[in-house]
């Protein structure tokens, strides 16, 4: 398994349980984050669930693509986004446990995307 594999399914897994815990419980999952959420508003956390699940499949079906540079730009780019601005919003309202896995990923997808590929992910010559 190549290392754009490893982090393939480590961001579906981080995904799709975000994505499966705002689709099917967003009034435990957004009242916990936000103090007054109002009920009338839980389809947006299950807007947010689907988007989620939407990336999470994304990512599991790049798992054997090389990932970084050129290589699976539309996939790193999109993490990359999803993740750096998670980060930063997260960071910004102050949910700084949460903050950590979007930190790492954008770290980890902002690496593909301005550095390459890792090293032993691109087959020899």
């Amino acid at each position: 398994m190549t290392r754009s594999g490893i982090i393939s399914r480590v961001n579906a897994f981080v995904l799709f349980l975000a994505g499966v815990a705002m689709l099917f419980a967003p009034d435990v999952v957004l009242l916990q984050l936000v103090d007054g959420f109002p009920p009338a508003a839980f389809w947006l956390g299950q807007l947010l669930g689907a988007a989620w699940l939407g990336m999470a499949a994304l990512s599991w079906l790049s798992r054997g693509a090389v990932l970084g540079g050129i290589h699976g730009r539309p996939v790193v780019m999109a993490n990359f986004a999803l993740h750096f601005i998670s980060a930063m919003t997260l960071l910004r309202t102050g949910h700084m446990v949460l903050a950590i896995p979007a930190i790492l990923l954008a770290a980890v997808y902002g690496l593909l995307l301005f550095r390459g590929p890792l090293p032993g992910d691109m087959p020899a010559a």
